[in-house]
């Protein structure tokens, strides 16, 4: 499998930042200067263009699996602020999908989840380091990568539908009504490109919770927020590693480094993302975050592509972002939790239905037969055994017979 494009993988000196740009204070200082960027309305805009990935796995992940919504919420804020001035685009902060997307689906416990991070953050951090994720693009073929994609798409799709019957009732502000609503919100507006609907839905949500919950405002108190260190045993590393992170190595570095690479070249051609400095950043990101309660993140093309949609086209619209995230998690901190806990399941739903959506179309760029079938194999084998790992393992053996035995 060829990279997306070969001009984009060859970095200058391993980096986006100029070595003798930081060097001293006078440096320092010279360094952002020149990342000093105008904001006006579409940086505003921008900054909201990946909130649509952002908020439900987020949220999906605090109300299922009881993660620490101020902490992830901070550590976003702060890799925003970071990467956006060490990139000079408007460079997302994604959650890690697949993560997200098995951690919801099966319930997993927290700790697994962090496990994951830090052995996905690793991996690529190694593979960045060493100049070796070319290599590993070039085996990981893309049929399969799109193969879980696709399963785990649909599985957020049905993980959302089955929370939206979950409410059992059908009229109210939280009920099956409300959520067929949303969909039916959803595809109304889905060739809208200047609709964020899921930020809009997101805001619905948030008023209908605090019209159905008053004291829930009360219960939001101003404070200094610090993150907790997370201990991890063995035993999740080894259930993070082959239940979750396995399927999470491939889709990073194809998605969140190879494509960012790619994209950042075409919006940016003056000033595009290296692979070796991007593979840094996202395995820095879960190598520290992660040990303090922070959900895995990555970079993304999809929120790369959606911020420069909205009118992002500058850092700016992220380190304004991220200043939000860090200025709400540290004053409100876990008070914040309140808002999720009574945040209307129907609604919920209906956004993790809408990041499943996103996640399954990526497979949709395969359309030749021999492509299509093992995209097919890989998702139903994921789906069929609820096991990404072993959906890889498949789509994998299945695209090695396919090079052996070429059909006539």
């Amino acid at each position: 499998m060829k990279p997306f494009h070969e001009h984009a993988m060859n970095p200058d000196n391993g980096g986006n930042i100029p070595a003798p740009a930081i060097a001293g204070k006078a440096g320092l200082v010279s360094f952002f200067k020149k990342r000093l960027a105008p904001f006006n309305r579409g940086e505003l805009s921008g900054s909201l263009g990946d909130m649509g990935t952002f908020i439900p796995l987020l949220l999906g992940m605090t109300v299922t699996n009881g993660l620490d919504f101020a902490s992830s919420l901070l550590f976003a804020g702060i890799y925003n602020i970071i990467t956006g001035f060490s990139f000079g685009i408007p460079m997302a902060v994604q959650p890690m999908k697949a993560i997200a997307a098995i951690a919801i689906s099966q319930g997993l416990p927290p700790q697994q989840i962090f496990a994951a991070g830090i052995c996905t953050g690793a991996v690529i951090l190694f593979l960045g380091v060493t100049r070796l994720i070319d290599w590993f693009n070039k085996i990981v073929p893309l049929p399969v990568v799109r193969g879980l994609q696709l399963g785990l798409g649909l599985s957020l799709i049905m993980k959302g539908a089955q929370m939206v019957q979950s409410t059992n009732v059908w009229w109210g502000v939280d009920g099956m009504a409300t959520g067929l609503a949303g969909f039916v919100f959803v595809i109304i507006f889905t060739r809208s490109e200047k609709t964020p609907t899921a930020l809009i839905l997101f805001s619905f949500g948030l008023l209908a919770a605090i019209y159905s919950n008053t004291k829930v405002l009360a219960s939001l108190e101003l404070g200094i927020y610090t993150p907790s260190f997370v201990h991890l045993s063995v035993d999740d590393f080894k259930s993070g590693f082959f239940n979750i992170a396995l399927a999470q190595i491939p889709l990073t570095t194809l998605n969140s480094v190879i494509a960012v690479c790619a994209l950042s070249a075409d919006l940016f051609p003056q000033n595009p993302a290296k692979p070796r400095s991007v593979s840094v950043s996202v395995g820095m990101m879960n190598l520290i975050g992660c040990w303090f309660g922070a959900m895995p993140m990555c970079h993304g093309a999809g929120g790369l592509a959606g911020q420069y949609r909205f009118g992002a086209r500058s850092h700016a619209s992220i380190v304004f972002l991220g200043s939000v995230k860090i200025a709400l998690a540290l004053f409100f901190g876990g008070s914040l939790l309140a808002l999720t806990r009574v945040y209307p399941v129907s609604i919920l739903g209906v956004l993790l239905a809408i990041s499943g959506i996103e996640l399954a179309l990526s497979a949709r760029d395969q359309a030749d037969r021999e492509s299509a079938t093992i995209t097919l194999v890989t998702a139903g084998a994921t789906l069929a055994f609820s096991n990404t790992a072993l959906g890889f393992v498949i789509g994998w053996s299945l695209s090695l017979l396919a090079k052996k035995w070429p059909s006539a």
